[in-house]
């Protein structure tokens, strides 16, 4: 089969799937003593813009075996992007105006509404957006099973890492993500994909 052309869209999606794991991993290594910061937090921020992308190339793959997966999965999971990158804000607010861990938990619990919409109740999404997805790309056997078994440990390993802020861990589930997406967006970007689904989707 003939690969098709790089477009332009094709490159966002192909570059973000390997860039959005690199800077979600960059944004450990600016942890102090379990809190984004500025840096942290805004790498966050970055990251999480290339994830939707990302996440959008992926769900593509399923798009002709599951076609409303494939579209209201991607919403959830831009829910989810948009929740990381509020943690994110949060850190740069918080280090910034001098917000302790203690006062933010406080005047959070205070509008809890629209804290636990725009962070603990959507955050979730984001690591079960990637559960699905390893595994519905791997039943489908639409990516090599590796691949879909390395997202899904990553997507069960992120919350066990960045609930309690164990930045072993999280480097960890950082790794088992990257080595996935890089694979599969140098694939995306080259237009050479495993299975032959895959290959189409990607027109």
């Amino acid at each position: 089969m003939q690969t098709p052309p790089l477009t332009p869209w094709r490159m966002l999606k192909g570059l973000s799937m390997i860039i959005a794991p690199l800077l979600l991993g960059a944004s450990t290594f600016f942890w102090h003593k379990g809190e984004y910061g500025i840096t942290g937090g805004t790498v966050i921020v970055l990251s999480m813009i290339f994830w939707i992308p990302a996440f959008g190339a992926l769900f593509q793959l399923l798009k002709n075996e599951l076609p409303y997966y494939a579209s209201f999965g991607y919403l959830v999971a831009i829910f989810g992007c948009i929740s990381g990158a509020n943690f994110g804000i949060a850190g740069v607010f918080s280090e910034a105006f001098g917000i302790s861990h203690q006062i933010y938990l406080t005047k959070a619990a205070f509008h809890a509404l629209a804290f636990n919409i725009l962070l603990f109740w959507s955050g979730p999404l984001f690591p079960l957006s990637l559960l699905v997805l390893g595994i519905l790309l791997a039943v489908k056997k639409v990516l090599p099973i590796w691949v879909g078994i390395l997202i899904c440990l990553g997507a069960i390993v992120f919350p066990l890492s960045r609930i309690p802020r164990i930045e072993i861990i999280a480097h960890i589930a950082d790794i088992l993500l990257a080595i996935p997406l890089i694979f599969t967006g140098v694939g995306y970007l080259s237009g050479v994909l495993i299975h032959a689904s895959s290959r189409a989707a990607i027109k």
